[in-house]
């Protein structure tokens, strides 16, 4: 079996209705989405990841962005508790996904709220943005619960994007990529690389030297085989309309058992 598990969820038929804060409202095409989701998936398993597919939540429009419903270290799972009201329901086919998997379950509690895509961890520093989904409570249960574990938890301010994630993400020698515009404080990170895109600032590390990414930033994936990696783009146009990026769609478990 193998050591790298992925979880997803597959869009629900209210996808269309998903929340959007920061940018213009465009129309989804849901079916369009599905074969954009399968895709994504496959490129999950064809990089040696096992995908398990939690319950769908077909009355959560979101449900697809299983990344905001849990927090993962080590094989501490930390459920999430959304600032957005609406998405709490989306979290119990996930609590019931980790607890099957064998891992240690704990929650964020009211009134602290988070979204797991405000959560970047690079090795054992665990940065968790501050904004509109994820306020100083939840920032303090995060930190009760991974710092006995050896986290390194750092706050970072959040204001130009939905999630930290959506601003920032890392490289596997843990260099930091982000779009400036849409951050509040680079220099919060020991190692930055700016990149030309804002998509380009989504990177999910498949293994060895190839990064998942969104076919929407070529200059980026440009710039990254000049540095020595693999981009593999995926096309996931339909969940970019509704603030979604490639590490929104997964939720990745490395060696829960080691």
């Amino acid at each position: 079996m193998s050591s790298k598990k992925a979880l997803v969820r597959r869009p629900g038929p209210r996808l269309a209705e998903g929340l959007v804060t920061h940018i213009e409202r465009e129309g989804v095409d849901v079916d369009r989405a599905v074969e954009q989701w399968e895709a994504y998936t496959e490129v999950l398993r064809g990089h040696g990841w096992e995908t398990v597919e939690v319950d769908p939540a077909d009355d959560c429009p979101d449900s697809v962005f299983v990344e905001d419903t849990v927090v993962m270290y080590r094989n501490v799972a930390l459920i999430a508790r959304s600032g957005a009201e609406s998405r709490h329901p989306e979290t119990t086919g996930v609590e019931e996904a980790v607890a099957a998997l064998g891992c240690s379950v704990n929650w964020i509690w009211e009134p602290g709220t988070l979204d797991g895509g405000d959560v970047l961890k690079i090795g054992d520093t665990v940065y968790v943005g501050r904004g509109g989904r994820t306020n100083a409570a939840g920032i303090q249960q995060l930190r009760a619960t991974f710092e006995p574990l050896g986290a390194r938890v750092v706050a970072v301010p959040v204001n130009k994007v939905l999630h930290l994630k959506s601003a920032v993400t890392a490289l596997p020698d843990g260099t930091v990529v982000g779009h400036i515009p849409n951050l509040d404080a680079p220099s919060l990170f020991p190692r930055f690389l700016p990149v030309p895109e804002e998509s380009g600032a989504h990177v999910v590390l498949l293994g060895g030297d190839r990064l998942l990414m969104a076919a929407s930033a070529p200059k980026t994936a440009e710039l990254f085989a000049d540095l020595g990696y693999a981009p593999v783009p995926v096309d996931i146009g339909e969940f970019e309309k509704l603030e979604g990026c490639v590490t929104c769609l997964s939720v990745r478990l490395r060696d829960l058992h080691a």
